[in-house]
């Protein structure tokens, strides 16, 4: 049975979550490519391209929050204070 565009009309928030996925990928891409751009011309574009979508994808993810399509939990002062205790450990040992 073919199925019309009525049948595929994406709702609100499967709409959001299709393009905060769309934005996210699209940023590993320009990360990756940044790491491989092998002149600064190139550089500067993809970094300027990937701030860009980050910008994007942050407006879509605030978007989702304020909906309240996006559930996010604040993290507890413990696990703040142990993970900041880890990156010093492992600071010390890089210096």
């Amino acid at each position: 049975m073919k199925q019309s565009k009525k049948d595929t009309t994406l709702c609100e928030k499967d709409a959001l979550q299709d393009l905060l996925d769309a934005e996210k990928l699209l940023m590993n891409y320009y990360a990756t490519a940044l790491t491989e751009g092998s002149c600064r011309p190139l550089r500067r574009q993809i970094l300027k391209l990937y701030g860009e979508h980050a910008d994007t994808q942050f407006s879509v993810f605030e978007q989702m929050i304020q909906r309240g399509y996006y559930q996010v939990q604040p993290a507890q002062k413990m696990m703040i204070d142990e993970k900041t205790e880890a990156f010093s450990k492992v600071k010390k040992q890089l210096a």
